[in-house]
């Protein structure tokens, strides 16, 4: 029987752990208090889904596995990451980049644990779906050949469609910029701006988060996929996404601390926004869509300066722009 270890009891980790189970594997999920388990067999953070009898929680980072998930947020990826006692392969599952090192989950991992073979896991899913077995599609990227195919094979099943890419740089990119776009997205629909005007918002974002992919090493086409605009789309329209919620009540002319207070913690987008518009200098690659959310989050503007600032730069041919 294939083990597979989860590392992170957050509700994207339980998600993971549930299809993991559902692969056929015995799973090990790790939790930082294990006791938390609630009397239904589930864990706080998702407890209408019980986790079955195949997967085990522990607090234990002693892993003996054949894969391993880690799915720890990434303020706390490096800690764990250390402490991390295997020898299998990784996938990272968190999204975003590091906002003072500018470093993506790989590049961490690279250098605190040259010891260990990585990959990413992205795409369109939305932590409560996946645990309840609705249809989904993913990708795993890793850099040598044919290991995202295997990782693929081990956890995929025909509800939840894993696809494999070599394009790390383009996947990890695409998972934490449309957290930035998102915030975009719902700011827009809270000051009630309109439909138009987000279908055009977003696909500008699309037009920068490529561009800054290709900047980065990676490929166009892999914005055009899962971890792009599958990704985007999700973030970007979904009601349970918390960055679009952060965005819309922004909109609405709501403070920051607000509407943190409300949603008892801060969006991946609200760190990750600065972050992805300095990397985007460093590159000299253009982003006026993530540096209005830059300036809205740190209240350098209001929403409607931002607005100006977006309609009135200067047009031109779409795809050069």
């Amino acid at each position: 029987m294939k083990r597979i270890a989860v590392i992170g009891a957050g509700s994207w980790g339980i998600a993971l752990a549930l299809q993991a189970a559902r692969s056929g594997a015995a799973v090990r999920l790790w939790a930082r208090n294990p006791a938390s388990r609630l009397s239904n067999g589930a864990m706080p953070r998702l407890p209408d889904f019980p986790l079955p009898e195949t997967v085990t929680v522990t607090d234990s980072l002693v892993v003996d596995a054949d894969m391993v998930l880690s799915v720890v947020p990434m303020q706390h990826f490096a800690g764990v990451l250390a402490r991390l006692e295997t020898a299998v392969p990784v996938v990272l599952c968190c999204k975003g980049v590091e906002p003072e090192s500018l470093r993506f989950p790989l590049d961490i991992l690279r250098n605190i644990r040259p010891d260990l073979t990585g990959a990413v896991l992205s795409g369109p899913n939305f932590a409560h779906e996946v645990a309840a077995g609705l249809p989904a599609a993913a990708v795993i990227a890793a850099v040598q050949p044919g290991l995202a195919r295997t990782l693929a094979d081990g956890l995929g099943t025909p509800l939840f469609r894993l696809y494999d890419s070599t394009d790390v740089a383009g996947v990890q990119l695409g998972g934490a910029a449309k957290n930035v776009i998102a915030i975009a997205s719902g700011a827009t629909m809270g000051a009630g701006l309109g439909e138009n005007a987000r279908a055009a918002l977003v696909t500008r974002g699309l037009a920068e988060i490529t561009r800054l992919a290709v900047a980065l090493g990676g490929q166009a086409a892999t914005m055009a996929g899962l971890a792009g605009i599958g990704d985007l789309m999700l973030t970007c329209t979904g009601g349970a996404s918390r960055n679009y919620r952060v965005g819309y009540a922004l909109g609405q002319g709501a403070t920051l601390e607000r509407v943190v207070a409300e949603l008892g913690g801060v969006a991946e987008g609200v760190a990750t926004a600065g972050a992805l518009a300095r990397l985007a200098r460093e590159k000299g690659v253009s982003v006026p869509v993530m540096d209005a959310v830059t300036e809205l989050v740190n209240g350098r503007t209001d929403l409607h300066d931002v607005m100006m600032q977006l309609l009135t730069r200067p047009a031109g041919a779409e795809l050069a722009h």
